[in-house]
C-alpha cells in the first residue's frame, strides 16, 4: 500500500526538529519564552496573507507556524511534561465531543447553533466550574478580545433579542461621549470612547461581520489612498506641509475613483 504523504512528511518534519534540537546552537537554547514572541509575529504573517489572499503565502506561514507546534512539543516532551502525540490526541478528543452533531446524534440547523453548543460544551469539560470569560486570553488586542467576550456572553444566551436593538445602543453611547467631550474631562472621554468602540464590535459580530479584518482593510484602504496622494504630491513638485486640504482632497479623490 502506498504510505501515505502526510504522515510521511509530517513524521520527516519531528525528525529534523529532533536533529536541529539536538545539534543546532540556536534551536538549543530556545525556550516556550523566547518562542513566544516568535510564534505571534509568525501568527500576523499568516493574518497578512490571509487579507492578501495570497494562497502561496498562506501554505508558507502556515508551515512556519506547523514548525512551532513542533518545537514546543519537543520542548515538553524534553521537560516530560508532554509530547506531540498528547498534543494531536487532545485535540482529536476535544473535536470529537464538540461535534456531537457531526460525531453524535446532536440536530443543529446553522453555524450560530454550532457556535452556541461549542460554547456549552466549552463550560461542561471541566469538573470544577469555570466563568464564561475565563478562556478568554488576557494578551489579545483589545478589539480582537471585544469580540471574542461578546461571542462568549451569547453562548449563554446574554444578548439582543433582536439585532436592530444594538443601533440604540450606539446611539445612546455615541450621545454619552459628545457630553464627556462638552465637559472636556479626558478620563471620562477616555471610557465613553471604549463604550462607543465596543458597542460597533457588538453590532459588527451581531451583523457577521469581522471587526478586526473590517478595520483592517479600512487601514489599507486609506493607505493606498493616501501613498497616491503623497506620490502624485511629488510628482508635482509639491509637498504635502504646502499644499491646502481643498488641494489634497481633490488628489484624494482621484484615488477613491481609481479603485
Amino acid at each position: 500500500m502506498e504510505p501515505d504523504r502526510r504522515l510521511t512528511a509530517f513524521k520527516e518534519l519531528l525528525d529534523i526538529m529532533d536533529r536541529l534540537r539536538t545539534s543546532c546552537p540556536w534551536d538549543m537554547e530556545q525556550t516556550n519564552e523566547t518562542l513566544r514572541k516568535l510564534t505571534i509575529e509568525e501568527t500576523y504573517e499568516l493574518a497578512d496573507a490571509i487579507l492578501d489572499n495570497d494562497d502561496d503565502a498562506i501554505c508558507k506561514e502556515l508551515g512556519d507556524l506547523m514548525l512551532h507546534i513542533v518545537f514546543y512539543a519537543r520542548i515538553g516532551s524534553e521537560k516530560k511534561s508532554f509530547d506531540i502525540t498528547r498534543v494531536i490526541e487532545g485535540i482529536n478528543r476535544k473535536l470529537v465531543y464538540r461535534h456531537p452533531h457531526v460525531f453524535g446524534d446532536t440536530e443543529v440547523i446553522n453555524a450560530t447553533e454550532v457556535a452556541d453548543n461549542w460554547e456549552k460544551l466549552k463550560l461542561n469539560e471541566s469538573d470544577t466550574y469555570k466563568a464564561v470569560l475565563s478562556g478568554v486570553p488576557k494578551s489579545l488586542p483589545a478589539l480582537v478580545k471585544s469580540n471574542r467576550i461578546q461571542e462568549k456572553v451569547r453562548g449563554v444566551g446574554f444578548d439582543w433579542e433582536d439585532r436592530t436593538q444594538v443601533w440604540d445602543k450606539i446611539e445612546e453611547e455615541l450621545q454619552e461621549l459628545k457630553e464627556e467631550v462638552k465637559k472636556e474631562n479626558k478620563k471620562n472621554i477616555e471610557t465613553e470612547f471604549g463604550d462607543v468602540f465596543f458597542s460597533l464590535i457588538n453590532a459588527a459580530r451581531l451583523y457577521e461581520v469581522d471587526p478586526e479584518a473590517a478595520l483592517e482593510r479600512t487601514n489599507r484602504k486609506f493607505i493606498s489612498r493616501f501613498n497616491y496622494l503623497e506620490k502624485k504630491t511629488i510628482q508635482q513638485g509639491k509637498s504635502l506641509r504646502d499644499m491646502s486640504l481643498e488641494e489634497m482632497d481633490e488628489i484624494w479623490n482621484e484615488a477613491k475613483n481609481l479603485e
